[in-house]
């Protein structure tokens, strides 16, 4: 059974969630700048997708990583952005007003109130979101959300690599040294909206690429966050 706890606003764990960071500072800009300006299809204008990717400091998405690839930045440049975009229209946090992006009452009383925002954005972004929207394969990883999150808590308690994870719930990858169809979808539909979430850590150890090669490890705020099923048998392996 998955269980979230209210997470305290002052909590330092807060800080682990690249999505509550970039909410934050978004928030921000809204109240000093009245608004997002909008293109006519609604997405985000450019100069604020520029400011987002100097001020948000997104894992994989920085500043430097998305103009190694593009001379501007649309909406679409911006993967995260995209999803933060839709998310706070899908919770109706924020809405389109008149050419631009604006708070609603709901998103504004979320104002400086980071461990309510993580709350409300964290269930609905992990278990209502399609994130398989982008994805080329569109392959739902086999298991629910009550079993990843209970097999994680135990694997990734002191790190554990893509490619044990893969082991973990499906068994060893067919073919050594190929792209791996099965563990990209996971890390798709699991282990990066964890990460985005802040409640996974992800490292890519001496800048490997390859998904098998990358470390995954709960962060301070799966803790504060999370009540699970496998909780007591990880507090004994921490004991021995």
């Amino acid at each position: 059974m998955i269980s979230f706890r209210e997470v305290d606003d002052a909590n330092p764990a807060l800080a682990h969630s690249p999505m509550v960071r970039a909410l934050e500072k978004t928030f921000a800009y809204i109240g000093e700048h009245g608004g997002i300006p909008l293109t006519p299809s609604k997405a985000f204008k450019r100069a604020f997708v520029h400011w987002a990717a100097a001020e948000f400091e997104w894992p994989e998405y920085s500043e430097t990583d998305l103009f190694s690839i593009n001379k501007v930045l649309n909406e679409t440049d911006f993967g995260p952005l995209m999803e933060l975009h839709d998310l706070m229209i899908a919770l109706k946090i924020g809405r389109h007003y008149k050419g631009r992006f604006a708070l609603t009452r709901a998103g504004q009383s979320l104002t400086g109130r980071p461990g309510r925002l993580f709350g409300i954005i964290t269930p609905f972004y992990l278990f209502e979101v399609d994130h398989l929207r982008f994805s080329r394969r569109q392959e739902r990883p086999l298991g629910n959300w009550d079993t990843f999150l209970n097999v994680l808590n135990v694997e990734a308690e002191n790190g554990v690599t893509g490619a044990e994870i893969r082991r973990t719930f499906y068994g060893p990858a067919e073919q050594a040294g190929g792209f791996d169809g099965v563990l990209g979808d996971l890390y798709i539909y699991v282990l990066r909206p964890l990460c985005w979430t802040g409640l996974l850590n992800e490292e890519r150890a001496d800048g490997a690429r390859r998904f098998e090669q990358r470390v995954f490890m709960k962060t301070p705020l799966w803790r504060a966050a999370l009540h699970l099923s496998t909780d007591n048998e990880v507090r004994q392996a921490v004991r021995h």
